[in-house]
């Protein structure tokens, strides 16, 4: 389906027609979302509220910043990217996130939650010193405001006023849902100029009037706050409208437009339904937020074949913590809006007094944990690597410091394909390297991960962290053998002469790979095989027998050189006064882009031809 250029240009359109290009929006985003995967019922439900900023507000002259911005299907729609949507997510494709490289109307890339109001305010402040005629508008779901970074926005947006438009998504009607019908018809009739208009006269008229009748016109101003969901809102110092249909384009726009004239910070609270206009996916949140491939007549998710069989690392965890949370009542654990895909919504079912979905809290997952291990409570942490990261400080201050023994399980560690740069876990290893106290172990396979987690519920010495990837380790349980997981002790698991292959987690599977393709394409001596395990602590009993043994070290690992396992390793070699040959095949210092996980591999020159390659060429030097 392609539309031409002037069909694309809204301005001058009707409501019928802005209607009309409403479904035809929907309709491509499902044809393509339906073949490529992606997020869906959030963008489906935010059609409307785009269609209505694009024809209120000027882009890219007022920035358009969407929080998370996962919900921004249709502003690539409409913002020259109809045909080019066809490559969404895929490699060198549309990002499935906003991003400046691919279009000037994306002021800012978004893939974590609860930015938005704060980039919106410092565009409203360089705005303002500027002297620009420009207006900011945010679109804000309500369960990005469950984090704190908003509310700092929000505290000082109130007390500076500059002008601002954030339009609430409430696409779960968590705000308005126990006002009813009483806070409907209010908070319509302060959607309407009239009202905007009269309070605007009324103000003066207040402070002019005798302290009694200014008490009383007061009172009866904040007794209809707080029968409307805007209180918390008018409390803070901004201006409220809502709630809104957000999927009543005329009602949307003569919002927008009164914000528009309003010149102050101002929400818009519109109601959305998520999968607005595809009825199989319409209020059926979590499961329809981000999807793989699936049928679009039936819904059906077309999974490609799992030939090996083997369950995905989060399952693996998921189940071995409920055996051990079944046995030991002092088990609790939470994860940051994230239970699905943790795994921890079968242990938040079974237990729901002993495990949490704090929302997009991680800060607040991570510091109520190091009290719950105060406590004498066994907490384990379930969270994405590329989010743990909004946790540094409290990681740091609140866990490390103390040595608190608080267990967390990093899930996405490595490359996690079509999410690109905001979500890979690339940083993990460098990042908990840096804190004190911290112990961090990988496994390289389902069976050595179950081990882990068993070791970290036993492990009360301090923090502990162990990391896995997204959807299947490189290797399958019995193409190994490892031993049981010690504190501070890798292994040898092949034998070989002059070099050594180190592994850290998936970088065994990595490595072992390398070393089968050289077994069957070279005849040469083959490199040991060696799973670090411990990349905090060291092994330095391995590691000095590895060093008076092989003069040159191979270092894998699914994180980024900078920080990573062969720094670690460098470091040792500089505190014991010797020096191996040390060459790194981990990430480079770089972000990495969307895009199909293997397609990637390659691109990044870390599938197993292009390290046989590399390999060869440093033997060669």
């Amino acid at each position: 389906m392609i539309l031409e250029k002037s069909e694309l240009n809204i301005k001058e359109k009707s409501i019928e027609e802005l209607e009309v290009l409403c479904s035809l929006i929907r309709k491509r985003i499902l044809e393509v979302v339906s073949k490529n995967g992606g997020h869906l019922s959030s963008t489906l439900g935010a059609t409307e509220l785009i269609v209505a900023m694009h024809f209120v507000f000027d882009s890219p002259n007022d920035p358009f910043i969407f929080d998370v911005s996962h919900q921004a299907y249709a502003h690539k729609l409409l913002t020259n990217r109809w045909e080019e949507f066809e490559s969404l997510r895929q490699t060198g494709g549309l990002s499935g996130f906003t991003k400046p490289q691919e279009s000037e109307h994306d002021y800012f890339i978004a893939g974590h939650s609860s930015t938005s109001i704060s980039l919106g305010v410092g565009a409203a402040k360089s705005i303002a010193i500027k002297q620009e005629n420009r207006i900011p508008v945010v679109l804000i779901g309500d369960g990005s405001l469950s984090a704190g970074l908003c509310y700092e926005a929000l505290n000082e947006l109130g007390d500076r006023k500059y002008p601002l438009v954030i339009i609430l998504n409430d696409n779960e009607m968590s705000i308005a849902e126990p006002i009813g019908a009483i806070s409907k018809y209010l908070s319509q009739a302060i959607a309407g100029g009239f009202f905007q208009t009269l309070k605007a006269k009324a103000e003066p008229i207040f402070k002019k009037l005798p302290e009694g009748a200014t008490y009383m016109a007061k009172r009866f101003e904040e007794s209809l706050k707080l029968i409307t969901p805007g209180l918390l809102f008018e409390e803070l110092g901004l201006e409220y409208i809502g709630p809104i249909d957000g999927h009543n384009l005329k009602e949307i726009i003569e919002a927008l437009h009164i914000a528009k004239g309003l010149r102050k910070p101002i929400v818009i609270h519109a109601q959305t339904i998520k999968g607005k206009g595809y009825k199989i996916a319409e209020g059926h949140f979590e499961s329809w937020h981000g999807v793989s491939p699936f049928d679009l007549s039936s819904g059906k998710a077309l999974t490609p074949v799992n030939i090996t069989n083997a369950p995905a690392p989060t399952s693996v965890f998921s189940k071995t913590l409920l055996e051990l949370a079944r046995k030991d009542e002092k088990i609790v654990g939470v994860t940051a809006a994230m239970p699905s895909g943790t795994g921890m919504d079968a242990l938040i079912k079974e237990f729901p007094n002993r495990f949490w979905d704090v929302a997009i809290a991680e800060a607040h997952a991570v510091t109520s944990m190091a009290a719950a291990a105060k406590e004498g409570l066994k907490p384990f942490v379930a969270i994405y690597s590329t989010f743990l990261q909004r946790a540094f400080d409290s990681l740091m201050h609140d866990v490390g410091i103390s040595s608190l023994p608080v267990r967390f399980a990093i899930d996405r560690g490595g490359i996690v394909g079509e999410d690109g740069e905001t979500h890979q876990g690339l940083f993990d290893v460098g990042y908990l390297r840096l804190i004190p106290h911290f112990t961090l172990l990988a496994p390289y396979c389902n069976a050595q991960l179950k081990d882990m987690v068993k070791f970290s519920y036993t492990f009360d010495q301090g923090p502990i962290a162990f990391r896995y990837p997204r959807k299947k380790f490189i290797i399958q349980d019995n193409e190994l053998t490892f031993s049981q997981t010690e504190w501070g002790k890798g292994e040898i698991l092949l034998d070989g002469k002059e070099i050594a292959f180190i592994g850290y987690g998936n970088g065994v599977g990595r490595a072992f790979k390398l070393i089968k393709a050289l077994e069957t394409r070279h005849n040469q001596p083959l490199p040991a095989l060696v799973d670090l395990r411990f990349v905090k602590p060291l092994d330095s009993h391995l590691l000095l027998h590895l060093a008076q043994k092989y003069k040159k070290w191979f270092v894998f690992s699914d994180n980024s050189v900078v920080g990573g396992v062969a720094s670690a390793l460098m470091e040792w070699q500089m505190t014991n006064h010797l020096q191996i040959q040390t060459i790194s095949f981990e990430f480079e210092d770089d972000f990495i882009t969307h895009g199909n996980a293997d397609e990637i591999a390659k691109q990044i020159h870390i599938d197993t031809e292009s390290l046989l390659q590399r390999f060869l060429a440093y033997q060669n030097q």
